[in-house]
């Protein structure tokens, strides 16, 4: 692993390492919040999934979490959106598909299967360069949240994995991609057109055969652009009250998509991970 950057942040350390990737076939960046408690012992770690277009940076520049996450004691954690060594023909021809647009799925299709595993990357490949890597990242407990694309990775990768990831939550996620225009593109580029291939990364499928035992939140902005087309969160809502999974939402008045909305609800889902990881 190499480090990038390290700066200190409320205390504690906020860093930028990259490191070589199996899963991803070239190298990947992540970055870390280690809180002041980290230097006294094993703290939660919270893993954030961003959304399309957005790198390891974004969130812990944009989303102000490292204040509450001091206090918390919490790591937080985030990767970036997808491989950037592939080198795939066409990958940055659209900014929702290839790069900035894993979709955190393991690709079936060539020539994205070569590389575009980030399904696999975020369930098991960093999660062991962290164990390597940061003795205070207890992965005992862990929670998972993520924005837009990242959220539709957060409610996947949960539902499939809770003894793993043990709380999870989501900003505007998309919850329902084998029905908008983006999981569409995303679904029949990395796993082809055979629908029956989708529904294990769809989170309002999945949610009728694997549930979570705690409470699912996800916050979701009124004046999101992208609501009514893309994310289309009554749809897993309406799944989770068959399935009885628990999830509470919260329609946020005038909001949109952005990370002005985030940090303006981010501390709630601190809070909701370090009630489930901590209690």
């Amino acid at each position: 692993m190499e480090v990038l950057s390290e700066h200190r942040a409320f205390g504690g350390k906020q860093g930028f390492y990259r490191h070589a990737s199996t899963s991803c076939n070239g190298s990947m960046k992540f970055s870390l919040y280690q809180p002041p408690q980290a230097e006294a012992g094993k703290v939660p770690v919270l893993l954030y999934l961003s959304g399309l277009t957005c790198t390891e940076e974004t969130f812990m520049i944009k989303a102000g979490a490292q204040r509450l996450a001091s206090e918390l004691g919490m790591m937080l954690v985030t990767c970036d959106t997808s491989p950037r060594d592939a080198a795939v023909a066409g990958e940055s021809d659209s900014w929702d598909f290839g790069l900035a647009a894993g979709f955190y799925l393991d690709a079936t299709q060539a020539p994205w299967s070569t590389a575009y595993n980030m399904y696999s990357y975020v369930v098991k490949e960093l999660p062991a360069v962290l164990a390597a890597n940061f003795p205070a990242a207890d992965l005992d407990r862990m929670g998972l949240f993520g924005h837009s694309m990242g959220g539709h990775g957060a409610l996947t990768i949960g539902l499939k994995h809770p003894e793993q990831f043990k709380s999870v939550s989501a900003f505007a996620p998309i919850v329902a991609p084998s029905q908008c225009p983006w999981g569409v593109k995303a679904f029949t580029g990395y796993l082809g057109a055979d629908q029956s291939a989708w529904a294990a990364y769809d989170a309002t499928s999945l949610v009728a055969k694997q549930q979570h035992p705690q409470t699912i939140l996800i916050d979701q902005g009124t004046s999101d652009k992208f609501w009514v087309e893309q994310l289309k969160t009554e749809l897993f809502v309406e799944a989770c009250q068959k399935a009885g999974q628990a999830v509470s939402v919260n329609l946020r008045d005038g909001y949109d998509h952005g990370y002005y909305f985030i940090s303006s609800y981010i501390d709630d889902h601190l809070r909701h991970h370090a009630g489930i990881l901590k209690g």
